[in-house]
């Protein structure tokens, strides 16, 4: 059985769209949810803020799968519009892989070590989980980002968003 750590986010009706995701995560083996966090975007000003969070799965199904039969679908079901022009264009959901069984294959995310809105809903999740490429564990990423990031970067708790792994 494959553990997989998902980010996700939303900046277009966040508050509908992160739950749906969640809620359409149940059928694929969603084990635990992070707490929702709002957060200002990153690499534009012109953006409404994100809503994100972290879920664990547990599947059997391989990497590829996981982004092509799970988060491409639900990514689809929800409207979620690329635009090959603008990687900062506003979205109704984005689902990436971010950890996979603790291992560097496939690769991490690399925004877990670079920001905190990665690096903080998956150090809820999971804080003494080691990241297989820096050896640092999730809640000691997520502690050194919070030292050094500005604080209109800080996530912002919203427990008004509830998201919940059981129905």
């Amino acid at each position: 059985m494959n553990q997989v750590y998902l980010l996700l986010g939303s900046n277009v009706d966040p508050e509908i769209h992160v739950p749906e995701a969640v809620r359409l995560l149940r059928q694929h083996g969603l084990i635990a949810v992070s707490r929702a966090y709002e957060t200002r975007p990153v690499g534009t000003t012109s953006n409404a803020p994100f809503l994100n969070a972290a879920v664990l799965l547990e599947t059997n199904l391989d990497a590829t799968k996981v982004k092509t039969e799970v988060c491409q679908v639900i990514e689809q079901a929800l409207g979620r519009v690329r635009d090959p022009d603008d990687k900062f264009a506003p979205r109704t959901i984005d689902l990436d892989l971010a950890l996979w069984n603790a291992s560097d294959d496939p690769p991490p995310d690399p925004d877990i070590v670079r920001h905190l809105h990665a690096a903080r809903p998956l150090a809820d999740l999971a804080p003494d989980l080691i990241h297989p490429v820096d050896g640092r564990s999730l809640a000691a990423i997520a502690a050194d980002l919070e030292s050094t990031v500005d604080a209109e970067y800080f996530p912002r708790p919203r427990p008004d968003v509830i998201l919940s792994a059981s129905p």
